[in-house]
Order: structure tokens, then C-alpha cells, then sequence
């Protein structure tokens, strides 16, 4: 299947936010729902973080892979660990005021500066095991290693498979961060 790589637009919102829930699983989800909220008020939480343009969730951090009927087969969230402070503030302020969730302290850093950050990579499943996946983050490196930095990212320890397309796409291991109150595997795939 031929697909092509494109930046997001404002109007991909409501597939980013689905791709976000694909990616952080039903468990994250109804957490981060709390008993006052639902499943929905978590998507559109993150619909209003992908339309904004000062988000790490924007539309503008974000890769589309369209089918050749220009129908959206996946994207990949990504960008530069050094920004992650300045993104994540409209998440906090956003998720307070929608679904009630205060964050207390800091939370502790999935990225850094040193590298350009995978944040979220979903392929929607009629468009599974056809390579997508791979071109989405092919892209993303290309715009990591244009920077000469490498491309980052976690993986649970509980996801063999998509461990296994990492490490076959050349990712490298770079130690563990905690992530949503599990300690994450830190991969990096380097600049060529």
C-alpha cells in the first residue's frame, strides 16, 4: 500500500486524540478519567491539545501517513526533548480544567534535551502490518538526524512487539525514565 508522510492538520485533531488513547491504553485512559469524568472527556481533553499550536500534543508536532484516497492510516507525535517543559503547560493547565487532574510537584521528564522525542505512534488497525508504522518514524528520525540528534523514546517493558520493531529498526537502548508510574526502556536511534 503506498501512503505518503505529511504534517498534521488542525483538522486531523480528533484522529490525534484517538491515536493518544490508542497509544497510552484503556488503563492510562480511565485513570486519567478519574470517577468524575469519562473515556470521552480524555479524548477531548487531547482533541483540544492537538488543535492548539503550544502543545506537545499540537497538530504541528505531529506526522500523518495517508492512504492513497488521502485517508489517515497512522501518526507519530514528536518533538525536541527541550521543549518539553514549555509544551507540557497547556496539558497541565487543560487537564485540570477538564477532567480535574492537578499535578502535584514535577513530574519526572520522559525526554531531554539531547534528542528530538517519539511521544506517540499509532497505526489505526485497518491499516496494521503493512509498513506504516516504519515510515512514520523513518520520518521522524530524518527530521531527528537533520538536527544531528537522535531520536528518542519509551517503550514498556510489558511490550515485546513493539520492542522488537524498535530494536529492528536499529533503536538502541539508553537506560530506563519512569513514565506514568512505570519504569520505562529509554531507546535512541542515532543519527546516521
Amino acid at each position: 500500500m503506498k501512503t505518503s508522510i505529511i504534517p498534521a492538520r488542525p483538522e486531523d485533531a480528533p484522529l490525534i486524540a484517538r491515536a493518544i488513547l490508542m497509544a497510552i491504553g484503556d488503563e492510562l485512559t480511565l485513570h486519567l478519567a478519574g470517577p468524575e469524568h469519562t473515556p470521552l472527556d480524555v479524548q477531548r481533553l487531547f482533541e483540544s491539545l492537538a488543535r492548539r499550536t503550544d502543545s506537545q500534543y499540537s497538530y504541528l508536532n505531529t506526522l500523518a501517513a495517508l492512504t492513497e484516497t488521502g485517508e489517515v492510516a497512522g501518526l507519530l507525535i514528536c518533538y525536541d526533548g527541550a521543549d518539553l517543559h514549555r509544551l507540557r503547560i497547556p496539558f497541565f493547565a487543560e487537564a485540570e480544567g477538564a477532567i480535574g487532574l492537578k499535578i502535584n510537584g514535577d513530574p519526572d521528564d520522559e525526554t531531554g534535551p539531547e534528542e528530538i522525542y517519539l511521544d506517540t505512534l499509532a497505526v489505526f488497525p485497518p491499516h496494521r502490518g503493512k509498513g506504516i508504522g516504519r515510515r512514520l518514524i523513518a520520518a521522524a528520525a530524518e527530521r531527528a538526524h537533520a538536527l544531528g540528534r537522535p531520536l528518542g523514546l519509551l517503550v514498556s517493558k510489558h511490550n515485546p512487539e513493539a520492542r522488537r520493531l524498535y530494536d529492528s529498526i536499529g533503536f538502541r537502548e539508553a537506560g530506563e525514565r519512569p513514565f506514568a508510574g512505570e519504569m520505562m526502556t529509554h531507546l535512541q536511534l542515532p543519527p546516521r
